[in-house]
């Protein structure tokens, strides 16, 4: 996979302000997620603080590793691990707050295979604190490469491999173009509009959408082959919209698609 000359870290700065700036919009907006965006902001102020840490280091020569997670440095990444878990022990649930406790108390060998094991296998028994060291990390390493060119029935992350947490519909010409944005790296990448990335269905009839009345921007793609689905944020709706915080900010969507037996394909940092 080709490399950039390094991280575009002043844009990828700016999107971390804008997310935190939307979190305190839909904050407002939306009292029934305010609880839970109170606290994602409080994530994504020490997500951002990783980026920026990482981005005022040099960049690692790209042949000393091949793949993209091997570039992944588990170790490196457990130097912001006791600052996640005080957050999660004063900000975060009850159960959030017990499991920091328990991870503390694990040795930095345990505490690293955490890491491998969300690497290799996805979420582990404790994912929240995995995405949330890995995320920035994972982003801050996208920004030196040059994605490869894949076809638009791709439903893996084309930098990552990992799942995509997100549809997005960006305006061009007189409608949209469909994308999906990596659950992992935040990456996006085009995607065919009327196709399920979970079994391939083509079949539009079988591929439902809700779109409740507000907010009129998201809405669940779902499919009845499969009985997956993700939520899509349309940018031709609102072009304020911060697809990684809407995600998170619409929980009654979830709640919708669970009570109609669809299972998400990639649950969110926040765990829905």
């Amino acid at each position: 996979m080709p490399y950039a000359n390094g991280p575009a870290a002043p844009m990828r700065r700016s999107e971390w302000d804008k997310r935190i700036q939307r979190e305190a919009d839909l904050a407002e907006r939306f009292p029934h997620a305010a609880e839970v965006l109170g606290f994602y902001g409080e994530v994504l102020g020490f997500q951002r603080g990783i980026y920026l840490d990482l981005s005022s280091r040099a960049v690692e020569s790209a042949a000393q590793k091949v793949t993209f997670r091997e570039r992944l440095d588990s170790s490196d990444a457990l130097r912001y691990l006791p600052a996640v878990l005080s957050l999660a022990e004063v900000k975060g649930t009850a159960k959030l707050a017990e499991d920091a406790t328990v991870i503390r108390a694990a040795s930095g060998e345990q505490q690293r295979e955490m890491l491998q094991k969300f690497l290799a296998d996805g979420p582990t028994a404790q994912p929240f604190f995995a995405r949330a060291l890995l995320q920035p990390y994972a982003e801050w390493l996208a920004q030196s490469y040059v994605p490869p060119a894949v076809g638009a029935a791709h439903s893996t992350c084309p930098i990552c491999s990992a799942r995509p947490q997100a549809g997005v519909l960006r305006p061009e010409g007189g409608g949209g173009k469909r994308f999906l944005l990596c659950s992992l790296c935040l990456t996006e990448w085009e995607f065919r509009r009327v196709l399920c990335p979970v079994c391939g269905e083509t079949d539009y009839q079988k591929l439902p959408r809700y779109s409740p009345e507000t907010p009129e921007h998201v809405r669940v793609e779902a499919c009845d082959a499969c009985h997956f689905y993700l939520k899509s944020i349309d940018m031709t709706r609102d072009g304020l919209a911060v697809p990684l915080v809407d995600e998170v900010a619409t929980v009654p969507l979830d709640l919708w698609a669970s009570e109609h037996g669809y299972k998400k394909l990639e649950l969110n940092l926040m765990g829905f």
